[in-house]
């Protein structure tokens, strides 16, 4: 069923309640009359209240009021805050290197308002010594607690020990505050001259090999991980094949 109003010609009732342009009141008037006006005004006549007897019109630019209320949802979309639980996985020995990279992505995910999940993977015998895991994401909310807290605290899931850190700041002030970043930093470049716009590209471009770098890094732990894996369950194996 279509959720349009009717307009002009589609509306089918001998009399309408009209309001003017400028919201004013004209009256009852009968259709034929209504339409004159649509006409003389250029303008279309609206449904805008179908269930009321008689039934409410208005004189209006029907095609500029369609499009003044797409713009008004595309922006309230826009404004819209989805909470967002990001991931990041650990382990208990974890290299100092690869925690200040992880660390870092916990950082950004907690200033862009998202929640972050932290799971810490036990491996063999690591699985006998979980307060290596507890440790670990006592010291990873200590490290971020100016920006975010934690929600959950850990707790064992099987062989993984799970927490949940939650942002100081709600997603809208982080979405407010990238967009006014955004700009300031768009009228900097507009009003700096064509080295500077050439300087910003080349940042931009080492912010996307560090990215680059990190997503490698992070495939790197994978690997590593899965290879430990295997020699831990080779033993295993091996005493079973015995």
């Amino acid at each position: 069923m279509s959720t349009e109003p009717r307009i002009n010609d589609r509306i089918r009732v001998p009399e309408v309640r009209l309001v003017g342009p400028s919201g004013e009141q004209v009256g009852i008037v009968p259709l034929a009359k209504a339409l004159e006006l649509a006409q003389e005004y250029d303008l279309d006549l609206v449904e805008v209240a179908a269930t009321a007897r008689p039934p409410v019109c208005k004189l209006m630019d029907y095609g500029k009021f369609k499009y003044e209320s797409a713009m008004k949802a595309r922006e309230a979309r826009k404004n819209q805050a989805h909470t967002v639980i990001k991931e990041m996985k650990l382990r208990p020995k974890i290299d100092p290197h690869d925690y200040d990279t992880k660390k870092g992505h916990v950082v950004r995910f907690l200033k862009q308002g998202d929640k972050v999940k932290i799971t810490i993977m036990f491996r063999g015998r690591e699985q006998s010594r979980p307060e290596l895991g507890f440790r670990l994401l006592q010291r990873l909310a200590d490290d971020v607690q100016d920006l975010g807290f934690v929600e959950s605290a850990p707790k064992q899931d099987g062989r993984n020990m799970i927490m949940v850190l939650g942002p100081h700041k709600k997603k809208t002030e982080a979405m407010a505050e990238a967009r006014a970043l955004a700009d300031a930093r768009k009228a900097e470049r507009q009003g700096r001259g064509p080295a500077a716009d050439e300087a910003d590209e080349l940042d931009e471009t080492a912010e996307a090999v560090e990215l680059v770098e990190d997503a490698d890094d992070a495939e790197t732990d994978e690997v590593t991980e899965a290879a430990e894996v295997t020699e831990a369950e080779q033993p295993a194996e091996a005493a079973q094949d015995a």
